[in-house]
């Protein structure tokens, strides 16, 4: 299991870790995540400087992951998770995204397209072998 939270400018310090409980105060969010739940994985992106972050649970403490070329990846899962340079929605920036052994998982809106441009290539190929593709239908 892994925890990805995006940083806001109110919470950040309670987000890294940086703020004590107060006596009688329920556990901090990184206490909880760190020794209650003891989360294996705690990713960090603040999205208005575009830095991510991550910590991995070793014993009972979190320590800081070096994350070159701005990927984490997550062996056990064969997964990771990076930032992506790209438009989505209509907004060009960096964008948080998964990633796996073939490159970055496909969004709905992509993975769309492809199966367009496979059904395209189908029909192509059908026409060339003298076949009407709506024929079939």
């Amino acid at each position: 299991m892994s925890l990805v939270e995006l940083l806001s400018p109110g919470t950040e310090q309670e987000d890294l870790g940086k703020t004590l409980r107060e006596v009688n105060r329920p556990p901090t969010k990184w206490e909880v995540y760190e020794r209650i739940l003891r989360v294996p994985y705690y990713v960090v992106y603040d999205r208005y400087e575009n830095h991510l972050r991550a910590f991995k649970l070793t014993g009972t403490r979190y320590e800081t992951i070096s994350l070159p070329e701005n990927r984490l990846w997550l062996e056990e899962l064969e997964l990771g998770l990076g930032l992506w340079q790209g438009s989505y929605q209509q907004t060009t920036g960096l964008w948080l995204r998964w990633y796996n052994a073939a490159g970055w998982v496909p969004t709905r809106k992509e993975q769309a397209e492809q199966e367009h441009q496979r059904a395209e290539r189908l029909a192509e190929y059908l026409r060339s072998q003298g076949v009407d593709p709506d024929s079939l239908s």
